[in-house]
């Protein structure tokens, strides 16, 4: 936990040494290739909560880790809010972002936040699930949820470090995308509608985790259970991310 990294040189795998004495997480990017995926109600939880729909898109990369304190901290990026300046360690998962801040993050590394279809690829592959791990249950140790009241009650008034369940990855290796915080996808057939998916540390029902819940908020809200993860756009014959204007 953040404790252990502000008591240690050395951070808990999977974050790194930042100075003087802090840890963040890499700024590892998974490259995702063109996927056609068909969504549909597998299971009878999702009846009437899916709308079936054939989903394609093509090939990006998009960020390991969800956006930390310690790159939201950039001049740049974001106002510095008290959240960001009594923050214990860089490593925690960045919360209270409104979709543009966290748009301007994103763009400071020539990225972007994720399209809803990216979002939703990204988590399930193209054997979609109930969970980014698949389909056995939301226990504690896979994600950063109910943990201000719930299964995983420790009290806490905001988000873990991340990449602290790696249990709960995807198999290609993206960290916290059902927990944590609930990260912010655009909608292209409603750009001004604000949309996040994931679930959060407060969700208190396992079914909040589950990859076809979303919510709707206002895209100006700071709400602290609201974050995000950073997408790019890929050359056609590379895996390197095509130069931002």
């Amino acid at each position: 936990g953040p404790s252990d990294c502000l008591a240690s040189s050395v951070c808990p795998s999977p974050l790194e040494n930042v100075p003087p004495s802090d840890c963040d997480a890499p700024r590892t990017r998974i490259v995702v290739p063109e996927t056609d995926l068909t969504l549909s109600a597998s299971d009878w939880e999702a009846e009437g909560r899916v709308v079936p729909r054939k989903i394609h898109t093509k090939r990006f990369a998009i960020d390991a880790f969800e956006i930390t304190v310690g790159r939201a901290a950039c001049p740049t990026c974001a106002t510095p809010t008290p959240e960001l300046l009594l923050s214990d360690t860089q490593a925690r998962a960045m919360s209270g972002l409104s979709r543009e801040e966290a748009g301007r993050i994103c763009a400071a590394s020539g990225g972007r936040l994720p399209t809803d279809d990216e979002w939703l690829v990204m988590a399930s592959g193209k054997d979609p699930h109930r969970y980014p791990w698949g389909d056995t249950g939301a226990v504690c140790r896979r994600a950063a949820w109910g943990l201000a009241h719930g299964p995983c009650a420790e009290g806490a008034t905001g988000p873990d470090t991340v990449g602290a369940h790696p249990d709960g990855n995807t198999p290609s290796g993206i960290h916290d995308v059902s927990g944590n915080v609930a990260e912010w996808v655009v909608d292209p057939a409603h750009p001004n509608e604000g949309l996040v998916r994931g679930g959060h540390w407060a969700s208190t029902f396992a079914a909040d985790l589950r990859l076809w819940q979303s919510m709707r908020i206002d895209i100006d809200a700071h709400d602290m259970r609201v974050g995000a993860r950073c997408a790019y756009d890929l050359d056609e014959t590379s895996d390197h991310p095509v130069k931002a204007p």
